[in-house]
């Protein structure tokens, strides 16, 4: 699955698609786990979890355990996770369990694909979790409302999970032998909140882009900032890729001034009333929001591998007969990715502070009045663009090492 899929499902609620291989080959490793476990140590089958794992869980308390681990760790405080977030978790989850090399039983994976089509989103607290070491808690508290147990959201209205599996006409999913477990144990929150951040941080490039087009259309700048042959010799494909579509959205303005035709012949005049240059701001749009571009492509790529992953443990490997121990379940990949997108998505606010505050201050007079003023000149307040751009900034970094530039002539 890649994101465009998942954002079909997840804002478009459009149907799954899964295919019977997927649901053969969890079926496959659900029956060789069984049978291979049965003479066995297997972490989490029948041991304890964490530091309890050198304690052995006995035969008739094997179902128990998996029911323990939901019910112990559905632990989380504060406001719910968004709706959007839910359903890009629970199809996370169902992503990996479809690889068949987590030992679910095909219930499981029944009552995950049953809740996101009927658009049941279990009650998940935003806060609880282990960081990067996998969405214990979050987890916890999406699978206890998969068992008819905890809240969900269901047809507007906030409810009691089994109210809600009773309204759909399905019923509270059995735990089988390492259910529990692999519900519980990945990265699918951190990875679902991920991908729906980066589907909306990539719509914000792309408003971005355009609004830099449309802010040097009002600046009257000369178009050569944008040109291919200026942006490849800075050697990064981001510039590169930035200036070509804004040279798609600028293609046939009537705004846009060349200067070869208005500066690259004989001059008499000792001051020049347009600018020569476009101002900073309007000018380093490619250098400004290259590395945002770069950073939401390498974000893209990091997500959809972990999306398509197994970020299980331990892994069931049905065709080497095998049962994997280590930590699949860890989530850096996606921790580190969302560190940089949130830096990178400042520097996307940036073009559009620095660029606001610079149509409605003193250096800039051509149509402070025509572009901001909404009512009466005077009498209606203008925008105050930096103020938003200095919280995003504020959200970003601590106070103690901020550094604005000048949206003016700085270089």
């Amino acid at each position: 699955m890649d994101l465009s899929e998942l954002e079909t499902v997840v804002f478009g609620c459009q149907p799954l698609k899964v295919s019977k291989q997927q649901l053969d080959s969890v079926k496959r490793a659900y029956d060789f786990l069984t049978d291979f476990a049965k003479d066995k140590v297997i972490y989490g089958i029948n041991t304890g979890f964490g530091p309890m794992a050198q304690y052995r869980v006995s035969d008739e308390n094997l179902l128990a355990l998996q029911y323990n681990i939901i019910r112990s760790h559905s632990t989380g405080a504060g406001e719910p996770l968004r709706y959007e977030w839910v359903r890009a978790a629970m199809l996370s989850r169902l992503c990996t369990f479809l690889n068949g090399k987590s030992g679910v039983h095909p219930d499981t994976v029944g009552q995950l694909i049953a809740f996101i089509q009927h658009d049941i989103l279990p009650v998940i607290p935003q806060h609880g979790s282990v960081g990067a070491s996998g969405d214990l808690v979050q987890l916890a508290h999406l699978s206890l409302a998969l068992i008819g147990e905890g809240e969900v959201f269901y047809k507007g209205r906030r409810m009691p999970a089994s109210e809600a599996i009773a309204q759909a006409g399905l019923k509270p999913l059995k735990l089988h032998l390492r259910d529990g477990l692999a519900l519980t144990n990945g990265t699918a929150v951190m990875t679902g909140i991920g991908c729906v951040n980066l589907v909306l941080a990539r719509k914000l490039f792309d408003k971005a882009v355009l609004g830099s087009v449309l802010m040097n259309e009002i600046a009257a700048s000369y178009d050569d900032f944008m040109a291919d042959e200026l942006n490849s010799l800075k050697n990064h494909f981001g510039q590169s890729e930035v200036a070509a579509r804004m040279r798609r959205h600028a293609k046939g303005s009537q705004c846009l001034q060349s200067r070869s035709e208005a500066l690259y012949h004989r001059h008499t005049e000792s001051q020049f009333k347009h600018k020569v240059q476009p101002y900073y701001s309007l000018r380093c749009v490619p250098q400004i929001l290259g590395p945002v571009l770069e950073t939401l492509l390498n974000a893209q790529k990091i997500l959809e591998e972990e999306l398509n992953a197994v970020d299980d443990n331990p892994i069931v490997d049905s065709d080497n007969k095998m049962v994997w121990h280590g930590g699949n379940f860890h989530g850096d990949y996606v921790s580190f990715e969302m560190d940089k997108l949130k830096n990178r998505r400042h520097q996307n606010d940036y073009v559009g502070g620095a660029s606001g505050q610079l149509f409605v201050s003193r250096p800039y007079q051509r149509h402070p009045a025509a572009v901001c003023q909404f009512g009466r000149v005077g009498l209606e307040l203008w925008f105050a663009g930096g103020a938003i751009y200095c919280h995003l900034h504020n959200r970003r970094v601590p106070d103690v090492v901020q550094s604005h530039v000048c949206p003016f002539d700085s270089q």
